[in-house]
Order: C-alpha cells, then sequence, then structure tokens
C-alpha cells in the first residue's frame, strides 16, 4: 500500500517553501510518476525513492527563451572528405564560454569554463564546446549529429531553436543503407558523465533530449533505470539523483509509450557508466 509523506523542500532561493509528495508502490506498473504541480513554479518536484535513491525534477534555472542555435558547417548530408570534422555555428543570444548567472544556487557539477555546446555524435558521449567553430575526429560513414545549448552546469536548454539535428557522411566509407528518420521521435543521453568527485557526488543532475517527441503522464514517457532500479519520467526537465554509491554507477534511458512499450529509433535505448569518487 503506498505511503505519502508530506516534506517540506525550499527552493534554491531559500525564501519560499513548497510541500512535495513521496509515494512508493510496490510494482513497477503503479510506478509514481513525476506530476508535481508547483514544478513550473521553480520549485523542486515530487521525490521518488527507490532502492536508497531519491530522483527528483527541478525547473528553477535561469532561462534563455531566445537562445538560438544554428550549424553553418557541415551541411546536412553533407560529405566530409577526411576524418577531421569542421564544425562552424553560430550562435545568438546566448554567449558562450561565460558562467550561467544562477551557477552559484545550483547544488551539482558545473563547468568552470563557463557555458557551452554539447556535440553528439551517434548518441555516444558528448564533447563540450566553448567557442563556435572548432574540428573533431569523427571517423569514417554516415553519422548523425545533434548539436545543442547547454548551461554552464550542463543542463541544456529545451526548445527548437536552441538544437540542431543532421546526418553528415564522413570520409570514403561507402553509403549507409539504413536511413536515419529526422521526423521520428528520438532520445538522446546528456548527463550523467564521467567522474564526480567531492562535493559533486551528493546531487548528480540527469538530463537528455528529446526530438519530435513529448512526455506526459498519458503519453510518452523516459524510463530511467539506475542501479537496477526504475523511475518513470513523464515530463522533460533535468533530474538530481541523491544517494548514488562511490564507485561505479550505471543508468538506462528508454524511450516509452504510455503502455510502456519501447518506440523504435537508433538511440531511444541508451546505458552508461559514471564513476563517483570521494
Amino acid at each position: 500500500m503506498a505511503v505519502a509523506v508530506t516534506l517540506l523542500a525550499s527552493a534554491c532561493d531559500g525564501k519560499r517553501a513548497v510541500e512535495t509528495t513521496e509515494t512508493t508502490v510496490s510494482d513497477t506498473t503503479a510506478m509514481a510518476h513525476d506530476t508535481a504541480g508547483v514544478q513550473h513554479q521553480g520549485a523542486m518536484g515530487t521525490p521518488m525513492e527507490k532502492g536508497g535513491l531519491k530522483v527528483y525534477s527541478y525547473s528553477n534555472s535561469v532561462d534563455f527563451p531566445d537562445a538560438d542555435l544554428d550549424l553553418n558547417q557541415p551541411e546536412k548530408n553533407g560529405k566530409v572528405t577526411g576524418d577531421s570534422v569542421q564544425f562552424n555555428y553560430e550562435v545568438k543570444n546566448f554567449q558562450l564560454s561565460q558562467q550561467t548567472t544562477d551557477a552559484g544556487t545550483h547544488e551539482h557539477a558545473n563547468s568552470k569554463e563557463g557555458q557551452h555546446i554539447h556535440n553528439i555524435v551517434d548518441n555516444e558521449p558528448y564533447t563540450a564546446h566553448y567557442k563556435p567553430t572548432f574540428k573533431k575526429a569523427i571517423k569514417p560513414g554516415q553519422h548523425v549529429v545533434l548539436s545543442f545549448l547547454s548551461r554552464s552546469y550542463h543542463e541544456s536548454i529545451k526548445h527548437d531553436d536552441a538544437y540542431d539535428l543532421r546526418v553528415i557522411n564522413v570520409g570514403n566509407a561507402p553509403a549507409s543503407a539504413a536511413k536515419f528518420d529526422e521526423s521520428g521521435q528520438h532520445l538522446f543521453y546528456s548527463r550523467p558523465k564521467g567522474e564526480y568527485k567531492g562535493a559533486d557526488t551528493r546531487k548528480v543532475m540527469l538530463d537528455f533530449y528529446l526530438v519530435n517527441t513529448e512526455l506526459a503522464k498519458d503519453g510518452n514517457k523516459v524510463r530511467a533505470t539506475i542501479n537496477g532500479n526504475e523511475f518513470i519520467l513523464d515530463q522533460w526537465l533535468p533530474y538530481l539523483v541523491e544517494g548514488l554509491p562511490m564507485g561505479e554507477n550505471t543508468f538506462k534511458l528508454e524511450l516509452i509509450d504510455n503502455a510502456g512499450k519501447m518506440i523504435p529509433g537508433p538511440f531511444n535505448t541508451v546505458e552508461r557508466k559514471i564513476t563517483l569518487a570521494k
């Protein structure tokens, strides 16, 4: 039987508190959903607890509604000779290499180098770039490249003008028979990534990028399996994870429909390992 416990959670500015409800259930079919009505008022979402972990969304980050990212090079479906790809972006209403103004209020990892672009090739771990022009080694073949703007604390900016998705062809590899459906529903993994040390291990951000789909209580969702514990996420927001043990931790993300079935797509299931150290 579900047990509801009322907690007080303070907003990051410390000036107001909101009520949140923690719900535990006995099976995954009735798993708690993160549907806190206070989220878009700048508060923390409803905590979900399982296996010693606490997972909850937040929506109090500084917003960049006019931030714009355009990728001028390489062109969509363009062919790049060699194995080093020149990327040339145009960024508007967003300053790369600058600290996000609310970075000090966030209790998770932050880049000292400031705001940046996440460049993701074939849903592999992203590379962070603090200037709009750079070269990146990519092996020959057809590749799917997702780029999006990121706050200094690695949280993605989630609107249409802030990302770019395209297919590129590198080198002289034979053309791939598999065609990437740019109009399909796609999930891309962003954070967590790599190794976390010291204070950064207390709260680890989970963030992902969606293309051509939305999440809803009665619609598509992301199933996040963290060290074998399943959490159902029905809002496209960043999430904080507390209670991760030192050492290796495994994160698996899946894009699912309302019935819990996998949505077809080359990147809609992804698993990563991260490490926490004292």
